[in-house]
């Protein structure tokens, strides 16, 4: 008995010798570390103390009060939003800058395209045109409003057009007459049986519904685009990652061993189980980038709407000349058609078309093409077009390595030497307990598959509901996108009613979400030569509940149904 006691006696004595080096060592390089952190080093100990305070880190002797815990927890919490908000920089850059490159050149393209067609008809037809600029005018600013995010049926703007072209052509043709608005209104109905400016109209409606459909749902995917990604960069942690975080990033501080980092693997399963919910997103932004990727080549095609736009004024003045050299035979059918018109009041005699139209349109030589006021000629266009179609390429490029970007975060956060300690099967790194390997597997990406990560609990039965509102976002949109690629329109509700500024290239505000119209209008097919026919235009949801309601419904619908599949 007295042997036993003896040797408990002395393995007492080595245990407490050893404890007492164990709690003498120095938390000199902690204090350095900490200093450097930008913390005070006030109340900081200069040797370990016994750690039954801490909540985060192991309770053993440790260099680390209570307040240097919290203190080194909310800084993971910033540098882990920081880490994020670095890491996806590149991506949010190339949203931010190609959709304000996009924007501002078709914005410039509309503009020059109408001073040259001012320009142009100005001198070719000029007091004629002065007279009646305001149905041009009307033309581009519907065309504006469509691009900033109007509810503009393009379809029915340019039949209206063309219909208001023909009232007045006709007027002027027929000036011995008088006509009111009803017979007006009835020489419109003939618009499509007589064909008064031969195909230009059918034409140039499939090229421009095609160019501006793409156009625009191209800029607003890439607006889509840029507020999703800022919106998920910034992260909404939870208690859990930010104890988890902690562990893995401060909690060799309180060890003593404050340049340790951890392993790869160890990173990565606490910046999935942290990202869960961001990862999720990735099959849909994928998507998403798909169909952006498609109607990019929009861009690039015989529909873009450079080449449409630019030589829209030849167009529409080989329309009036059409108009000009058909007008007896338009006139003799509209009478047969409407009734004989009354005579005009003044009792003015029936002029020739030479002395309406008292110059015939000619084409403009290189040297004669018109610049706008500013200076900027559509050959300086031209160049700035060749610009854009090397952004194209560009852009191309920048989205097709976006894909992915959500699941592969962790791995662009966890770089070696960056954040972690190097390779996965490193014995020399923080492994969450000590110095040493990690052994336990790396979860896979997504909610569901972090039932079993070994460093962070998450509760997989409550996705993110803010990150599914971007899902939502994303696949209305992907939805646009495929539909402007096939030269259909779904439109959002008219963004300027609520007073939204123009020049934001969809015009679309955090409304664009949910408030998307079940209306879409399909442009015109084309036929080989690059016209089209003309087809069938506007479907519109019909419900006892209104656009508004009918929609909000549905939304909530399919968010619900969006939740369930992720319970």
């Amino acid at each position: 008995m007295s042997r036993m006691q003896a040797v408990f006696y002395t393995f007492s004595v080595l245990s407490l010798s050893v404890g007492a080096d164990v709690k003498a060592r120095s938390c000199s390089e902690v204090r350095q570390a900490y200093a450097a952190k930008g913390f005070s080093l006030v109340n900081v100990p200069h040797q370990e103390i016994s750690g039954e305070h801490l909540r985060i880190c192991a309770q053993g002797y440790t260099c680390c009060t209570s307040e240097m815990e919290d203190s080194l927890s909310q800084q993971s919490k910033l540098e882990f939003e920081n880490l994020v908000d670095e890491t996806s920089h590149d991506l949010r850059s190339t949203f931010v800058s190609r959709h304000k490159k996009f924007d501002e050149f078709f914005l410039e393209l509309l503009e020059n395209t109408e001073k040259s067609l001012n320009d142009m008809f100005v001198r070719t037809y000029g007091k004629l045109y002065m007279q009646n600029s305001e149905v041009f005018q009307d033309l581009f600013t519907e065309l504006k409003r469509y691009y900033t995010g109007g509810n503009v049926n393009l379809e029915e703007m340019l039949n209206d057009f063309w219909s208001r072209l023909l009232e007045r052509m006709f007027q002027l043709l027929n000036s011995q007459f008088q006509f009111s608005d009803d017979y007006l209104e009835c020489i419109s109905k003939y618009t499509d049986q007589l064909k008064p400016f031969g195909d230009v109209p059918r034409k140039l409606k499939a090229q421009v519904t095609r160019a501006f459909i793409a156009a625009r749902t191209f800029v607003q995917g890439l607006m889509v685009g840029r507020e999703v990604a800022n919106r998920v960069s910034k992260v909404s942690l939870i208690p859990a990652c930010i104890r988890a975080l902690t562990k893995m990033r401060y909690c060799p501080y309180c060890r003593g061993m404050p340049q340790e980092k951890p392993c790869r693997n160890y990173c990565l399963n606490v910046m999935k189980g942290c990202l869960a919910n961001q990862a999720d997103l990735d099959p849909e932004w994928n998507l998403f980038i798909d169909a952006l990727l498609l109607v990019a080549e929009r861009l690039e095609g015989p529909f873009n709407i450079e080449a449409v736009m630019e030589p829209i004024d030849v167009k529409i003045s080989e329309a009036i000349m059409n108009m000009q050299d058909n007008s007896v035979q338009v006139s003799s059918k509209v009478f047969q058609g409407c009734g004989q018109p009354k005579p005009a009041a003044n009792g003015r005699s029936s002029r020739g078309i030479s002395d309406v139209f008292n110059a015939r349109f000619r084409p403009y030589s290189p040297e004669e093409r018109p610049t706008t006021a500013a200076g900027t000629s559509l050959d300086r266009l031209r160049k700035v077009w060749t610009t854009m179609q090397h952004s194209v390429t560009d852009v191309k490029e920048k989205l097709k390595e976006s894909k992915k970007f959500w699941s592969t975060l962790p791995d662009g956060i966890c770089k070696e030497d960056e954040v972690t300690a190097g390779v996965a099967d490193d014995d020399q790194c923080w492994n969450g307990h000590t110095k040493g390997r990690y052994f336990p597997e790396v979860s896979k990406d997504g909610l569901t598959n972090q039932i079993n990560n070994p460093e962070v609990e998450v509760d997989i039965t409550r996705p993110d509901t803010f990150i599914r509102q971007q899902i939502m976002a994303l696949r209305v949109m992907t939805n646009k996108l495929k539909n402007a690629y096939n030269g259909n329109d779904i439109y959002f509700q008219d963004s300027s009613d609520e007073g939204s500024g123009s020049g934001s290239g969809s015009g679309c505000t955090e409304a664009c979400v949910t408030e998307l119209q079940l209306v879409s209008t399909k442009a015109p097919v084309a036929d080989d030569d690059g016209s089209a026919e003309q087809a069938a235009g506007n479907t519109s949801a019909a419900s006892a509940l209104g656009p508004s309601l009918a929609l909000a419904a549905g939304l909530a619908l399919a968010a619900l149904a969006l939740q369930r599949q992720w319970r």
